[in-house]
């Protein structure tokens, strides 16, 4: 039997549904509106797609956006400049920096300077480290999507025996803190992993967040296991994961597409975040 889709497109449509409706309340009873602000250096085609979605996403929700576009020469001083400015704004809430930079900027002072109450990215050191203790924080888009998936999914982590593949600072170690606080019992792979495989098919949830286009085959799944394709790849004009669904499907009890599973979960959750930010600057009573 086919494994269930797990459809993260109608997921992150009834998350960005109910930021809406919070995000009315919250002007509606203190007068603020979320505010989050892009900041995009160099013409990238990508960033410029993935910023795009951004602003149409936070004309969806109610929020004020705007995108700061500074040429591929802007030097490091003027882009922490600009950083500093939206740090000092009390109508920005959230501050995105896309990535990457062109050569030579320095991605991690960048986002050293951004305040880590202005960070719905979740990449500053603070929050990680929050993550880590397992403290309240800002957690990236992407891992949290994940987790907000396998909840609406109705899947138990509890004392389950969760596979991470890929390693990043950007899905793979923040997905593995995650699922380690919802008492998960955790393994991250990567590529020098022993028997990959192997490792693989003892996993009851399975995140393949790899970068290798379809390298998990379904042969790898143990049968009945839920699996998440964080993989986004271009082959032969066609959009796939990493993992390769038509074997996968046949064996999972439940699977997230691509595209359509975990890639709209990303910008929902960078919504919710502003909003959970533009809350914290709700003056105390």
């Amino acid at each position: 039997m086919a494994a269930k889709i797990i459809d993260g497109k109608a997921i992150a449509a009834q998350i960005r549904a109910e930021v809406r409706q919070e995000t009315a309340t919250l002007k509606e009873q203190h007068g603020i509106v979320p505010g989050l602000a892009a900041v995009i250096v160099g013409d990238d085609p990508a960033s410029r797609i993935y910023v795009n979605n951004k602003r149409k996403a936070c004309a969806e929700v109610g929020f004020y956006s705007e995108e700061h576009a500074l040429p591929a020469t802007t030097s490091q001083a003027e882009l922490l400049a600009q950083v500093r400015d939206l740090n000092a704004r009390p109508d920005i809430h959230g501050i995105l920096v896309q990535l990457p930079l062109p050569e030579p900027l320095n991605a991690q002072e960048v986002l050293d300077t951004i305040d880590p109450a202005k960070d719905v990215d979740g990449f500053h050191p603070v929050n990680m480290g929050r993550l880590v203790l397992g403290l309240p924080g800002f957690v990236p888009g992407t891992p949290l999507g994940v987790l907000e998936l396998l909840k609406r999914a109705e899947i138990d982590l509890k004392g389950k025996h969760a596979v991470v593949v890929g390693r990043s600072n950007t899905v793979g170690k923040p997905t593995a803190l995650l699922l380690l606080a919802q008492h998960a019992t955790v393994t991250l792979c990567h590529s020098r992993t022993v028997d990959l495989p192997g490792v693989c098919r003892s996993a009851d949830v399975l995140v393949v967040a790899i970068g290798r286009a379809q390298m998990v085959r379904g042969d790898w799944i143990r049968p009945g296991a839920t699996v998440i394709d964080v993989g986004i790849n271009r082959v032969e004009g066609k959009v796939v994961g990493d993992v390769h669904f038509p074997s996968a499907v046949e064996v999972a009890g439940a699977i997230t597409p691509v595209p359509g599973g975990v890639g709209p979960m990303t910008v929902a959750m960078l919504l919710r975040n502003t909003l959970q930010a533009a809350r914290q600057s709700v003056p105390p009573r």
